[in-house]
């Protein structure tokens, strides 16, 4: 671009040349928010690995770039169906982009290929240039065929390209949605850890397209030397501060005759120092969540950002570890929508009053911390909870119940006026864990068609693990031909008809059962049926053949 030298556009041209291509300047960001999210990385789960990396490359990218944002998996649990744009491709979507994925709970299934073909739609790709980026640590789930919409997108699309970030795939399952980038176009890149995820999420996401360089002009012939760099602007947190040379950008535009930003030119970093063609700029200067901006031709601007430092570190009770999932809302002096971070909180923040709430599991608590530029806040923030691990057993001392089907909800032990509790947090499968404030609850544990409640009580700083024997047995069907078996209560009810409690449209049904006696019903296509009893004993698993 003229205006920039030669030093600039070297260094432009080696970070965005070597990126995923050119990225597009409209994006809808697809995240996989399935169960599958939960596992962990080095620890970590995976969820909030992506959570974390999509806020902190998004704080890079400009504020001119049309970003949307879709997930799928995040509302229904076996639903091919959840797919939702959260936020329509747009300017300045940033910041909405990091809090709608903050919000998102990881349950369901993936329907990565009608999520994507979605994205396509929002952005009229048959229109328009755009760009999809997935990210997904799991394959389709719902009958999609990625690899034949890679190529029916590209064929209608105008310019239309889909980047697959893997996220924790190996090499032999990141086959199956690498062609859907292949067939437009696009880049696959596998991210095994969380490094390697940002690093994709920069190339896919802060990539910004490299304006084309003119020749530098010749110099006339009796001109002076010129110095070595005509712009070396400086940054310090209050007047008389020393200056910040990292973590800290610059962004920087031409201005318009009106004082207002016009064209985009270049975002540096550090301490920045570079050439620019004669003419007025508008500079912003950014480090954390304190931004400030200057238009003029000065050589050498101060930037004062009027801005602390505030750390945070949040504990579950006094004395305990760093609770390293503890979600940190900063509601800072002129924001509309508070940032969140997550375990140990380091950020440079506007001066002023801070509205700090740090939630772990379902306890909170809120400061407001007063800030003053230039200066460092350190600060402990105990949140008063216990932590309880629950698991199910089929019998007390005996098996515990590790497969599928395993549910735990916590309610308050108090009743409501009409005589039900509030539901509290819940969570899938054994060694399910909740951080709690201190009081009584109800825990309903649920291991396929068996239910049981335990009453139990939390102090803050405890841990406690709740060991519920269900008095259940596991109760194996095969019926051969079947195309339904349902399971029912041997008794029938004062109208003569039977409960049932539980069904599978297939040859062989699995289910964990109360102790009891039960009747099986196996019906074939033909609506012809088969019935035989059973008995289950508690911590003992039965198998019947229905013929």
């Amino acid at each position: 671009m003229a205006g920039l030298a030669r030093s600039i556009v070297a260094a432009a041209l080696l970070l965005w040349m070597t990126t995923l291509g050119l990225a597009a300047d409209r994006v809808v960001i697809v995240l996989d928010a399935s169960g599958s999210m939960w596992a962990q990385i080095d620890g970590k789960p995976k969820l909030e690995i992506a959570r974390e990396s999509l806020r902190t490359v998004l704080q890079s990218v400009p504020a001119d770039k049309e970003i949307g944002f879709m997930a799928y998996g995040h509302r229904e649990k076996g639903s091919c169906e959840d797919i939702e744009l959260i936020v329509p491709p747009q300017a300045g979507s940033a910041g909405a982009v990091s809090t709608a994925a903050d919000s998102l709970k990881f349950l369901g299934k993936t329907p990565l290929t009608s999520a994507v073909r979605q994205a396509a739609e929002a952005l009229k790709y048959t229109e328009d240039k755009a760009t999809v980026i997935l990210i997904t640590d799991g394959l389709e789930t719902c009958k999609g065929d990625p690899c034949a919409l890679g190529k029916e997108l590209r064929a209608a699309g105008v310019d239309f390209t889909v980047n697959v970030v893997g996220f924790g795939l190996t090499a032999d399952e990141g086959k199956h949605v690498a062609c859907l980038a292949d067939n437009t176009g696009g880049k696959y890149i596998q991210a095994s850890d969380e490094k390697a995820l940002q690093d994709a999420l920069v190339e896919t996401i802060a990539a910004a397209p490299a304006p084309a360089p003119e020749p530098a002009p010749a110099p006339p012939p009796a001109a002076p030397e010129k110095p070595e760099f005509n712009f070396m602007p400086a940054v310090v947190l209050a007047d008389g501060g020393d200056p910040v040379t990292d973590g800290n950008s610059w962004e920087i535009f031409k201005a318009k005759s009106d004082g207002t930003r016009g064209e985009y030119v270049a975002t540096e970093y550090g301490a920045y120092k570079g050439n620019l063609e004669p003419g007025d700029y508008t500079v912003v200067a950014r480090h954390g969540e304190a931004r400030t901006e200057q238009t003029g031709q000065v050589y050498k601007p101060l930037f004062v950002l009027d801005a602390g430092t505030l750390i945070i570190h949040p504990r579950p009770s006094e004395g305990a570890d760093v609770a390293d999932g503890a979600a940190v809302v900063i509601a800072y002096p002129g924001v509309e929508m508070p940032a969140t971070y997550y375990g140990d909180t380091k950020v440079v923040l506007p001066a002023g009053d801070q509205k700090v709430t740090v939630r772990i599991g379902q306890g909170e608590v809120t400061e407001t911390i007063p800030l003053t530029a230039g200066k460092v806040v350190d600060k402990n923030i105990v949140v008063g909870v216990g932590r309880v691990v629950a698991n199910a057993y089929y019998i007390a001392g005996g098996d515990k119940a590790d497969g599928s089907g395993i549910g735990f909800k916590v309610f308050k032990a108090k009743k409501k006026i009409d005589g039900t509790r509030q539901e509290v947090a819940y969570a899938y499968g054994p060694d399910s864990k909740f951080d709690l404030p201190p009081d009584d609850y109800v825990l309903t544990a649920t291991v396929d068609l068996a239910v049981v409640e335990q009453p139990f009580s939390v102090k803050a700083g405890e841990h406690q693990d709740l060991k519920i024997a269900i008095d259940a047995g596991v109760l194996a069907i095969t019926a051969p031909g079947a195309s339904k078996i349902e399971i029912f209560d041997p008794k029938k009810d004062i109208n003569g008809n039977r409960k049932s409690l539980g069904y599978a449209y297939d040859e062989k049904y699995q289910a964990a059962l109360p102790a009891g006696d039960y009747l099986v019903v196996s019906q074939k296509s033909d609506n012809s049926s088969k019935e035989s009893t059973v008995t289950i004993t508690a911590g003992e698993r039965a198998e019947l053949t229905v013929q």
